[in-house]
């Protein structure tokens, strides 16, 4: 499969695997977040951790910050307003999309 440069494929992509949506979860209930303190909640080993958190880094779902020997990391502040403009493109028609997004939004196919 071709690698996509789309943004919103990208943060979906990101999201869609049961790791980093734990990932994902367990920094919407905290400030910050060690990255050692990630295979609790995912019960993964500590380099599987890393490579999900490199993707959800690469997707700009999350960001990092080094303090001393840990790395420290937080959900970026304009995931949740991607998700919700990405809904509402999905959801609503065209004439209530915002301009910047109207060419994004996938057209309506009609089946039999």
């Amino acid at each position: 499969m071709k690698r996509t440069l789309d943004p919103d494929v990208r943060l979906l992509q990101a999201l869609a695997d049961p790791v980093r949506l734990s990932i994902v979860r367990q920094l919407s209930s905290e400030r910050t977040v060690c990255a050692c303190d990630f295979t609790a909640c995912c019960d993964v080993s500590q380099p599987t951790v890393s490579h999900h958190l490199k993707v959800l880094r690469a997707a700009g779902v999350v960001t990092a910050e080094r303090r001393g020997t840990w790395i420290f990391y937080r959900l970026d502040e304009s995931v949740s307003g991607r998700l919700r403009e990405l809904a509402a493109g999905l959801t609503s028609g065209p004439e209530l999309v915002p301009a910047a997004l109207r060419d994004r939004v996938l057209p309506v196919v009609q089946t039999r």
